[in-house]
Order: structure tokens, then C-alpha cells, then sequence
């Protein structure tokens, strides 16, 4: 069976490839033909995610085994066929291209072509310039939601105080038995 993929940027509206491949083809072969067809380096780190209707992210597909431990259902993209965990028309992948910024092609399976096969990908439509692969560090803080102060990972300014300790506002009861020494000793 073929799959035709339609994939789209949310950075460009005139960007837009349809992308046909051979259903029993690796997540591998597709994250290669995808970045081959709009000329991005294969040595920066990519990931697919399945997502609902809303685009929501759901299970991942990793390059490499991030060792999440043996909670979590591991897939990498090549050891996983397309067709393990694609098999409806409309199914939605997001591909990260940019991990630092979470920029991403959002791509929907809008075909299947039962009784046919591929030797190897092809492109059969390409419209539009694709964004650049990697962006700034300030254009990440951008992307994230809320900007960067809102980030979950934002460190606020005074999170570690004014940088000075003073010494004698330091409880020695507190640590339990540990032979602390007393502030002047310290000097």
C-alpha cells in the first residue's frame, strides 16, 4: 500500500509538499526523504508525534532511545514501519525538525493507495520555499508558549535571591546532628 502525505508549515502559508511512500517504508525513510526534499542537514536531531484531530502531540517516534525507562512504549524510527502505527486516512504526524525551537511540519495522512508499492518515496507536489532548519536561541524563546517568561523552564530573577548568603541567618539546629560551623568561624 502507498501512503500520501500532505505537509504543511505554520511559518509559510505558500510552503506545502505531498509526499507519496510505501506504507511498510520506517519512520527512518520517511524522517531521510523529508529532509532530503527540502534540503535540511540529516545531523540535527528530528521526532515524529502522532497527534489527534487538534494537533495535540501524542505517542513519539525517536530518532535514537532516549532511555525514558520501561514505562513508557519506546519507538524508533527505524526499527518502526509506517504502517505499525498508521493506518487510517486523516491520521495526523507532526514532524520536529527543530528541537530547540519545537518548529515542526504538521503532516496528515490523506491517502492510502491499497494494491501498489514504492521501491522509494517520491515528492508530487511542491509548492513554496521551506523555513530555514535551525532558528536563534531568541526566536525559540518566541516559539515557546506565552514567550519565554512563561515558559515552565523560565528561571525567575529571584528564584536564588540577590547572590549574597548571610551567613548568621543560617540555623545549625536545622541540619540535624551535622557538625556545621558557626559564621565567624568561617572567616
Amino acid at each position: 500500500m502507498i501512503y500520501r502525505f500532505l505537509m504543511l508549515s505554520d511559518e509559510n502559508d505558500f510552503f506545502r509538499r505531498e509526499i507519496q511512500i510505501d506504507s511498510e517504508a520506517t519512520f527512518l525513510e520517511l524522517n531521510d526523504f523529508i529532509l532530503k526534499s527540502v534540503g535540511y542537514s540529516p545531523s540535527e536531531m528530528t521526532t515524529f508525534y502522532l497527534c489527534d484531530e487538534d494537533w495535540n502531540k501524542g505517542q513519539e517516534i525517536t530518532l535514537m532511545d532516549m532511555g525514558m525507562g520501561s514505562e513508557y512504549d519506546t519507538y524508533l524510527m527505524g526499527e518502526t514501519k509506517l504502517d505499525e502505527l498508521l493506518e487510517d486516512k486523516g491520521q495526523r504526524l507532526l514532524f520536529v525538525f527543530d528541537m530547540l525551537s519545537e518548529r515542526a511540519f504538521f503532516m496528515e495522512l490523506v491517502e492510502l493507495i491499497p494494491g501498489e508499492t514504492l521501491d522509494k518515496p517520491v515528492v508530487t507536489l511542491s509548492e513554496g520555499k521551506a523555513p530555514e532548519q535551525t532558528s536563534s536561541l531568541e526566536f525559540a524563546e518566541t516559539r515557546s508558549i506565552g514567550g519565554a517568561a512563561n515558559s515552565p523552564f523560565a528561571l525567575d530573577d529571584d528564584l536564588f535571591g540577590d547572590g549574597e548568603i548571610d551567613l548568621d541567618e543560617l540555623d545549625p539546629e536545622g541540619f540535624d546532628g551535622l557538625d556545621v560551623p558557626d559564621a565567624e568561624s568561617l572567616y
